[in-house]
């Protein structure tokens, strides 16, 4: 049974929306855990067409060759894949970064800061998150390209690969037929000697309720799960930047930076 809390001086009228409101999140925790079940019960996805070969730029310039099948790690059995757009879509216009070498990209081959606002996010996770799972990301611009970028958000833990020479993006739906780049990320997981694919954020592709986008990682961001906590919710008048002119604090840096 649940323990009934109250807040100083909050109305009777408060109180009885914010008990039917508790009785919808409780619906909601359980709807969660169902689909959770639901996910891990799919039968084996299909098996890798091949052991892919992506670019990685190391600390001392050098760059390495690292196969999909490498990435689980000695002993992991699972592998998440997130499809960053760098380059980001055509369409997009939002401003470039301000400084760096990032800053001197043409803006449609400069990184899409969606993308990078959900990676400042996972890059304080990884610690945590590969004690059980392995997790990389991927994207078409080059491996120096993303070295210099995540040396400039700051970014220590997230493994970066270049697919610039691989069909991985867009056999895994991470890119259009024309070429566009998609945010979409992948879970693969190591079965009886095979690579299979296990699940995908398919709600990137599926059709979305007005105002609602496709919130395909939606479970796992913590920015736009917070904004929904507000009565001000997500809003539909602000869009995740490379960095801000200014915020309630003093910001020295681009997220991340240092």
């Amino acid at each position: 049974m649940s323990r009934r809390v109250t807040f100083p001086n909050e109305s009777a009228d408060y109180r009885t929306a914010r008990d039917a409101l508790l009785e919808a999140e409780l619906g909601l925790r359980r709807s969660m855990e169902a689909v959770a079940e639901q996910r891990r019960r799919l039968p084996p996805g299909g098996q890798a067409p091949e052991d892919y070969v992506f670019q990685e730029a190391r600390p001392d310039g050098s760059i390495g060759q690292v196969r999909l099948s490498e990435l689980f790690g000695p002993s992991h059995q699972a592998l998440a894949i997130y499809n960053m757009m760098f380059p980001r879509n055509p369409a997009d216009d939002r401003p470039g970064a301000a400084s760096g070498e990032t800053a001197l990209l043409p803006l449609a081959e400069s990184p899409c800061p969606s993308c990078t606002a959900l990676l400042d996010q996972l890059d304080g996770v990884i610690p945590h998150s590969e004690q059980r799972m392995a997790f990389a990301v991927v994207a078409k611009t080059s491996p120096q390209r993303l070295l210099g970028f995540a040396r400039e958000r700051g970014w220590r833990h997230l493994r970066l690969l270049s697919s610039a020479g691989n069909t991985f993006k867009r056999d895994y739906l991470g890119e259009s037929a024309s070429g566009n780049q998609q945010p979409m990320l992948n879970v693969f997981e190591r079965r009886e000697g095979a690579i299979r694919h296990f699940w995908g954020t398919e709600l990137l592709y599926a059709d979305a309720d007005p105002g609602q986008e496709m919130r395909h990682v939606g479970t796992i961001e913590p920015l736009w799960n917070l904004f929904d906590m507000t009565r001000q919710g997500r809003g539909s008048d602000w869009e995740e930047q490379l960095q801000y002119s200014c915020c309630s604090r003093v910001q020295a840096a681009p997220l991340g930076g240092k």
